[in-house]
């Protein structure tokens, strides 16, 4: 590699670690608040996080720091434990500890086998507590962590809004939602209203809650509790809290992968978060994930390398000691209507477009999994939406368990797949989808399509009779994305019409064109020989 090539690749990082640094500072402060432990807490936890997790990690630029499923559990830890926070920092430890152990474990293969609707079920449900546990600062009260409570107190505070609290808080909101994409990309429409909102709160002297106080030293180091029958007692909370830590920033690795059409490794990327938390615990620093939307915000902007990991704390690091005068003036009310985009982003646009098409069993689970987040505890929901997936997986598979008179397969056709492979040196290559493609096989068929590279035309035969789940959709669907991505053309056989008018009403047939769409395997395997004989002629 030459110079201009590494000079291109550190502008990347750098540039990369600036816009994700920008977009994390709002982010921070509003999350510190939420959890009880302030404003200070969630932007050194971002910047203590980020840094070693970005030094220790994957080569993929992580972005790590505080993230909006974490906050809810943390709030509601502390609210359970009477804003102990000694203790919270105890628990915090503990889940850390909890994330290294994963690591040294196949763990992390789990998350392939956890349900889509169960898991847009769970962000659904933390994108609304969010939403509305900001309602009361929204208007100029204190935040309370409870979604019951939330909704009674602020029915009741409507009674007694401090309107200009409540106008700067609107003002946040129609700022970030309604800035352009187009401009989002290069300035952040969320440092655009805390900035914004901000001056006018301090040029007009409103009387409103503020940050009022961050320190802009480096956090002292914070004791846990050591007493052995006290932190027993906290073992089910650090659970939680460590699955959810774990989950999302393995899901955030899955992003990554499928933008940077690489693959990280998944115990590297929990060991170097783990770590990382455990520094963040014994500074009384918020804990915190790989955040999905600061590592797009990097990989949209040129970030390749883990150097971006690196940027992104310095900047954060600059803009806490530059401008922390300016931080303390920032407006609770402002905050809340960060945090109430943050929420609404977080909801699953994507699957309530296709809700109506989805099977009934995966809205059950969705349903279930979403309400009992919401209103109950978020990793019994979780635990209840992937017991109830299997159990109705369980239930259509025992539906089906009789009889079926089956032709045999045609060995001609076997024989023509082994000669085209000979022949065309694989350039042509035929793939059976034979038994059931459900949430468990889908994710474990997407890594199988990595050693494609090579084919021309790959021709997917889909031989069973059952419809696919929304997890197998959404897996086809990367399949085919990551397959163009490789300029690969891919020929579909479907038998069944029910199968196929699925695939045509959520737009899968649309992507890959009706005529690569066939009845019968030897059609498909003419259509490739015949293409890829017309552009040999060509040549």
């Amino acid at each position: 590699m030459n110079i201009k090539s590494k000079l291109q690749i550190l502008s990347g990082d750098i540039i990369g670690g600036i816009n994700s640094a920008i977009v994390a500072l709002p982010q921070a402060l509003a999350f510190g608040v939420a959890t009880g432990f302030g404003a200070g807490a969630g932007i050194w936890g971002a910047i203590i996080l980020c840094f070693i997790a970005g030094i220790l990690g994957t080569k993929i630029p992580m972005i790590s720091g505080p993230t909006g499923p974490m906050t809810i559990v943390i709030a509601s830890i502390a609210t359970a434990l009477g804003y102990d926070m000694q203790a919270v920092i105890t628990i915090m430890l503990l889940a850390a500890l909890i994330q290294i152990l994963f690591s040294v474990t196949n763990i992390s293969d789990i998350v392939k086998y956890v349900p889509y609707p169960v898991i847009s079920g769970f962000m659904n449900g933390v994108g609304i507590i969010i939403i509305l546990i900001q309602l009361n600062p929204l208007i100029g009260h204190s935040t309370i962590s409870n979604t019951f409570d939330s909704i009674k107190s602020f029915i009741l505070n409507l009674h007694s809004i401090n309107m200009p609290a409540m106008y700067l808080g609107l003002l946040t909101l129609l700022i970030v939602f309604g800035i352009p994409k187009k401009l989002n990309k290069y300035i952040p429409s969320q440092i655009i209203a805390l900035i914004l909102c901000t001056i006018i709160s301090i040029k007009l002297g409103l009387d409103i809650p503020k940050i009022s106080e961050i320190s802009v030293s480096f956090p002292k180091i914070a004791l846990p509790i050591l007493d052995f029958e006290k932190i027993t007692t906290y073992i089910p909370y650090a659970a939680t809290l460590a699955v959810v830590l774990s989950a999302e920033s393995m899901l955030t690795g899955l992003v990554a992968d499928s933008l940077t059409k690489t693959r990280h490794n998944p115990k590297i990327l929990l060991f170097s978060q783990g770590f990382g938390n455990i520094i963040c615990s014994l500074t009384g620093s918020l804990c915190g994930t790989a955040a999905t939307m600061r590592t797009v915000a990097a990989l949209n902007t040129g970030a390749t390398t883990k150097i971006a990991a690196i940027v992104n704390p310095i900047i954060l690091c600059l803009l806490l000691f530059k401008f922390s005068g300016f931080v303390a003036e920032i407006p609770l009310a402002v905050l809340a209507g960060i945090l109430i985009k943050i929420g609404y982003d977080i909801i699953d646009v994507k699957l309530i477009k296709v809700i109506k098409f989805a099977p009934k069993d995966d809205l059950y689970v969705l349903a279930l999994v979403f309400l009992l987040t919401v209103f109950y505890n978020l990793i019994f929901a979780v635990g209840a939406g992937i017991t109830l997936a299997a159990l109705l997986y369980a239930k259509r598979v025992a539906d089906k368990a009789h009889i079926i008179q089956k032709s045999v397969y045609d060995k001609d056709i076997m024989k023509l797949e082994k000669i085209l492979e000979t022949d065309y040196r694989h350039k042509i290559r035929v793939v059976h989808i034979s038994g059931q493609f459900f949430f468990g096989s889908a994710t474990q068929l997407i890594s199988k399509f990595e050693d494609v590279l090579g084919t021309k035309y790959l021709i997917i035969n889909y031989e069973a009779d059952d419809l696919l789940d929304i997890s197998a959709i959404f897996a086809l669907e990367d399949i085919i994305i990551r397959l163009k991505s490789q300029h690969i053309k891919i020929l579909l056989v479907i038998k069944n019409e029910e199968v196929l008018n699925q695939l045509t009403s959520h737009s899968i047939i649309s992507q890959i064109g009706d005529q690569h769409v066939f009845y019968n395997e030897i059609d498909a395997i003419e259509l490739a020989k015949k293409s890829l004989k017309n552009k040999a002629k060509k040549k």
